[in-house]
């Protein structure tokens, strides 16, 4: 495979057309790796667990958990190597443990043993005593694992790719996991104090995940996921959203940028609303989900293609239902569409998930090599 990160790195900075359009996906579920590579995933990890981040910084069964990692990380880089990304993803492991999580039997064409959900009607946090009780993370342990994490995959990272940190979360998708959604809405008007201490909580949490994984010189440019949206709209007040969430972005901008690399966010939902703050106030260089039902990636390249890089947009429901004539054609237009000018990679609307079908997320990548290399003919 040509993997190349300069490629991507064309795009994210705005300095035109690369050799062809890159491949972007914030990350590849569990099982379509494992599908793609012939290979199982030590009990399915990817990253480390929370629990394993505490045994590694304690010294407890340090040589096994590395072991496990380093043949998880071998196998995630023979998945995006092959690909043809030009980078592999690193999935940070979450400080914030959780209890409020739901299980629910999984119906993908590449199912999971359990889907997990996200409890609305509970928090790990609902009040002021469990705030005070929760166990916050110690940035000390987050760095150790940080380091041990770019230690072992930078050891086995091919020429020419580099790798892209993912967060674990986002700033208000925390705060919301945490708290519970119907809890963290009422809070917003009825404990505002309550918020408030969230937020300067876990702010700091994830801008120091920026700062110490952007330092390394193998990392390319950091991702963030903070779903922001629904298909109409942000879900709280784009004045909640200005005071409690984009300062803690714009923080975690400015970290990556003083390293002189890119920021790209992933953000579900329909975010016109917001798009000038998070260009102009927040400073992203590329933004990540689209939908076509309802915020188009076509749209969006249209409106802000000549400000931020825009990444990925193949619709899901077309990778997961679409017939293959129909998809190929879809494909195609989308790259007729946004490639011209550079600034664009191709992907899908949001992850590369379990229950999309591999036929068409395999012919997104060879409809993108036949014709997205530049100059894009129609």
């Amino acid at each position: 495979m040509d993997n190349d990160f300069n490629r991507l790195e064309v795009v994210l900075h705005l300095e035109g057309e690369p050799d062809r359009v890159p491949f972007y996906d914030l990350f590849a579920d569990p099982e379509v790796i494992e599908a793609i590579t012939g290979e199982l995933l030590p009990n399915g990890m990817v990253t480390l667990s929370s629990d394993q981040m505490k045994l590694i910084a304690t010294g407890e069964r340090r040589q096994e958990i590395i072991e496990s990692l380093k043949r998880s990380l071998k196998i995630q880089v023979d998945f995006y190597s092959k690909m043809g990304y030009d980078y592999v993803v690193l999935h940070l492991p979450s400080p914030f443990p959780r209890w409020n999580i739901l299980l629910a039997n999984d119906t993908a064409p590449l199912p999971r043993r359990k889907r997990t959900w996200q409890n609305e009607n509970r928090g790990t946090i609902e009040d002021r005593e469990d705030f005070e009780k929760y166990c916050w993370p110690d940035l000390d342990n987050i760095e150790s694992a940080c380091g041990l994490l770019l230690d072992v995959l930078r050891k086995m990272l091919p020429q020419n790719m580099k790798i892209i940190p993912l967060t674990p979360g986002g700033v208000l998708e925390n705060v919301m996991w945490l708290m519970g959604s119907v809890n963290f809405f009422r809070s917003l008007y009825m404990d505002r104090a309550l918020i408030e201490d969230m937020f300067q909580k876990i702010g700091p949490v994830i801008q120091f995940y920026c700062e110490v994984c952007s330092e390394d010189r193998d990392v390319g440019a950091m991702s963030m996921g903070d779903d922001m949206g629904y298909k109409t709209g942000p879900m709280i007040h784009p004045n909640f959203l200005r005071k409690y969430v984009f300062p803690w972005h714009k923080k975690c901008v400015e970290s990556v940028h003083r390293r002189g690399k890119p920021f790209i966010l992933h953000s579900c939902g329909n975010l016109k609303i917001v798009m000038e703050d998070l260009i102009e106030y927040v400073g992203i260089d590329a933004k990540h989900s689209y939908e076509d039902v309802s915020y188009p990636v076509v749209e969006y390249k249209r409106l802000y293609g000549d400000r931020i890089a825009i990444l990925g947009g193949v619709d899901m429901d077309k990778l997961a239902r679409s017939p293959t004539n129909d998809f190929e054609i879809y494909v195609r237009n989308i790259i007729r569409e946004c490639a011209p000018g550079g600034g664009y990679a191709l992907g899908c609307g949001n992850t590369a998930a379990n229950y999309i079908r591999l036929e068409n997320y395999m012919l997104m990548f060879n409809v993108g090599r036949k014709y997205g290399r530049y100059p894009i003919r129609s």
